[in-house]
């Protein structure tokens, strides 16, 4: 385990966490219009939901000074296991590093985020991330 965060992890060993362990929780930190636009996970298939906290404000980009607490809100226990998705994986990171120094013990980061990586294209959809991987997700 790192330091700073519980690691890497992918959007299926996401799901596979989110099925097995009932107190694990999946926050999306991309913005309200990423939300609104892209589309978002549908854990309902688990009977859990997810919660949206946004990492940067939207418009503008802003870090959102309130992110924590705003999470500690919306999860009291800081045993689960929260498992933090934003586009592509770099928000997420830095959100799992910010909960871990809050008190969090496990925070992981999932790699390739909802979108995933860039192709040689430079078109996200199409090398990793939930999507890609054939994860559940509703849009609009």
């Amino acid at each position: 385990m790192s330091e700073q965060y519980a690691g890497d992890i992918t959007a299926q060993e996401t799901w596979d966490i989110l099925t097995e362990k009932p107190s694990a929780v999946l926050i999306d930190v991309r913005t309200a219009a990423e939300w609104a636009w892209v589309g978002q996970v549908d854990l309902s298939s688990l009977s859990k939901q997810h919660f949206c906290v946004e990492w940067n404000r939207f418009p503008g980009g802003v870090q959102n000074e309130y992110f924590v607490s705003e999470v500690e809100k919306l999860v009291a226990d800081k045993e689960a296991e929260l498992l933090m998705l934003c586009r592509s994986g770099v928000r997420s990171k830095h959100a799992a590093i910010a909960l871990t120094a809050a008190g969090f013990k496990t925070c992981y980061n999932i790699s390739g985020g909802f979108e995933g990586d860039k192709n040689g294209d430079h078109h996200r959809g199409t090398v990793n991330g939930w999507k890609v991987a054939g994860l559940p997700w509703v849009q609009g």
